[in-house]
């Protein structure tokens, strides 16, 4: 019900706020769900797939306006929504329907469009950027604003970057009703791919299988030294190769990781790191990985199986390098295994849980046998889930109707930002078309990069952290896809490996100081520093920041043409490059080592890591690091053993 506090303006209250977001989450869920498993036309219901996009987009900008406040202050559960956020909300409902009713005439008035239409596309554009800023951020917005800014004044700009002459109400129009636009490819992957999968991961979480997680890589790490923090990576690469969303992950995870780590020693920033890290990760961990995954697949036009796959050694990579990371910390700083009365019984997990593996072989078997859309795969998952929650669960934990009808409403909720941030890449996606730059900018770097490609790649990576600084991989991925991936790709590349390129380093926004918004939430968990919990997460992520330059030259890594030979070279000296630097990354090896042990592990392992064809030397440089590892972890068993004996003749 409506209030009247005494400054005179109407509030919604509280509970018809949340009744009011409760449902149009469930409207959203319905719809995509109902969209991705091709309800509509089963039923003989035929129209545009824009007309559907209009709706979803208006409900999801609705959720954002009645559950986020336009400031940091805003008190939104003490005092409900003020009278003009309903009218936003209203209004993002009112303007979605109209595009539903209307876009077919909309679509064929661009050069004499309306004045009602205009005025739609006016207000859709300026509900868009306002629900995408409390929503995303003003970074993001800034971005979509210095886009605009420069398509009204490229024409005027001299040389390579000139672009073509458009008028503010034209552009507008086009980005709101173009396919290219708005209502494009990005919007159509959040709403058919991602709310499946953010179903699926809610339907684990609400049936045990987050618990389920969270035990069994209890009780396979907890028995190791520094083994909370080996559960946290193991725990947070599981769950997060389902969920793929950095914030939620940390939240599932870290509430239960964290003070774990704590409470084994690790201090309050590093255990913070290390969750951030590992959730981190999830956006790269196949079988689902994260959004971006799925729109990737699109722009390649190959199956998303194809992309999964690719994706396999890098991420085994990553979570490799903090797995070492940690292991080498505990050892370090003499931080023991978890104790045994907080350990479960491996097999009792094993026993009461081993039905939650049956919805990944279902999940795998559909998108890589049967080559079936990932949407669907999901909607089958989701399925056999729904039946291993209402006939077993984990533990205490069941499913019921209830339960999975929350799981319907916040899966619907916790979309609406993901639909914002996908309208929004595709009006960045729009100017790019409409004005030309994303042509002239390839051919600038291209021009650029001309026999200079590693130039090119540290001018991609530094931009991809640029515009990461804030911004969440999905912008951030799009942007770069349509700037920057045509310019790669000309220079040589291969499309995949761009591509995955700028999904690494773009994805390291959540842990990139100053800016770094999974590291700071984690450290709010942990009651720790945040920025200094985001330079250690840079520190345990070292490894995703070097990785995307290898796999440019060294295709093996991404399962491209390759054999088992060379895939199974690469990846060896890979990891072993990968602990060498962690070692003196972290300062401990077989033992602490002295600052000459480090550089030296340091440049052991950057030659080991060495692509093969990046030049002449890179051979004579894998084979001297292999050498010079050798020789250091020779000379430090060597110096290790000595020091047992002499502390154990001291003691006797």
């Amino acid at each position: 019900m409506s209030e009247m506090p005494r400054n005179g303006f109407a509030r919604l209250s509280p509970r018809a706020t949340r009744l009011a977001t409760r449902a149009l989450g469930l409207a959203i869920s319905v719809a995509a769900l109902a969209w991705a498993a091709n309800v509509y036309r089963m039923l003989g219901w035929n129209f545009l797939a824009e007309q559907f996009l209009a709706i979803v987009l208006g409900m999801a900008m609705a959720v954002v306006y009645l559950s986020l406040p336009a400031t940091r202050r805003g008190q939104r559960d003490r005092h409900g929504t003020p009278s003009w956020d309903m009218a936003l909300a209203a209004l993002s409902i009112a303007v979605g329907l109209y595009y539903a009713v209307n876009y077919p005439d909309m679509l064929g008035g661009f050069f004499r469009p309306e004045p009602v239409a205009l005025a739609a596309t006016w207000a859709m554009f300026g509900l868009v950027i306002e629900a995408l800023r409390r929503a995303a951020g003003l970074p993001l917005v800034l971005v979509i604003a210095a886009f605009v800014i420069y398509a009204l004044v490229g024409h005027l700009v001299e040389g390579d970057l000139q672009t073509r002459k458009v008028e503010l109400s034209q552009m507008v129009y086009y980005l709101n009703v173009d396919t290219s636009g708005m209502l494009g490819l990005v919007l159509l992957i959040g709403v058919t791919v991602v709310v499946p999968f953010v179903f699926f991961g809610q339907l684990l979480g609400a049936s045990g299988g987050a618990g389920f997680f969270n035990d069994l890589a209890l009780g396979l790490m907890g028995r190791f030294r520094g083994g909370a923090a080996k559960i946290s990576v193991l725990a947070s690469s599981l769950f997060g190769s389902i969920n793929g969303i950095v914030v939620s992950n940390i939240l599932a995870t870290g509430v239960i990781t964290i003070p774990l780590m704590k409470r084994s020693g690790f201090r309050a920033e590093k255990a913070a790191a290390i969750e951030a890290s590992a959730s981190n990760g999830g956006q790269l961990m196949p079988p689902v990985m994260g959004a971006v995954a799925f729109l990737m697949a699109d722009f390649l036009r190959i199956p998303y199986a194809e992309v999964a796959l690719a994706a396999l050694v890098p991420s085994l990579l990553y979570y490799a390098a903090l797995f070492i990371q940690s292991d080498l910390e505990a050892a370090k700083s003499g931080i023991a295994s978890v104790p045994a009365s907080q350990i479960p019984r491996l097999m009792k997990v094993l026993a009461q849980g081993w039905a939650f593996a049956l919805p990944f072989v279902v999940l795998i078997y559909a998108l890589f046998w049967l080559n079936k859309e990932a949407e669907a795969a999901a909607l089958y998952a989701c399925g056999v889930v729904i039946v291993i929650g209402l006939v077993l669960g984990y533990g205490a934990e069941r499913l019921n109707l209830s339960k999975i009808l929350d799981c319907v409403v916040e899966t619907g909720i916790s979309s609406a930002s993901i639909l914002l941030i996908a309208a929004a890449a595709g009006f960045i996606m729009g100017v790019l078309q409409l004005t030309g730059l994303g042509f002239a900018l390839t051919m600038f770097l291209v021009k650029l990069g001309a026999n200079q490609l590693l130039l090119l790649l540290i001018v991609a990576a530094l931009l991809c952290i640029l515009l990461g600084m804030g911004m969440p991989t999905l912008g951030v991925y799009v942007l770069l896809a349509v700037l920057i991936a045509p310019a790669l790709v000309e220079a040589g590349v291969t499309p995949i490996a761009a591509h995955m390129f700028l999904l690494y380093l773009g994805m390291m926004s959540f842990v990139t100081p100053p800016v770094a918004i999974g590291a700071f939430f984690a450290a709010n968990l942990a009651k720790g520093t945040p920025m200094r919990t985001a330079w250690y997460a840079m520190r345990f992520s070292w490894v995703a920041y070097i990785i995307p330059f290898l796999f440019v030259f060294e295709p093996a890594l991404l399962m491209q043409d390759t054999g088992v030979t060379e895939l199974g070279l690469a990846v060896a000296t890979a990891l072993v490059g990968v602990w060498l630097i962690s070692a003196a990354l972290v300062g401990y090896g077989l033992r602490r080592m002295p600052g000459w042990a480090r550089l030296a592990a340091a440049f052991a392992g950057a030659g080991l890591l060495m692509p093969h064809s990046l030049s002449d030397w890179s051979v004579p440089a894998n084979i001297g690091g292999a050498i010079l590892g050798a020789a250091l972890l020779a000379l430090e068993y060597t110096r290790r053993e000595s020091a047992a004996r002499t502390a154990a003749g001291a003691a006797e």
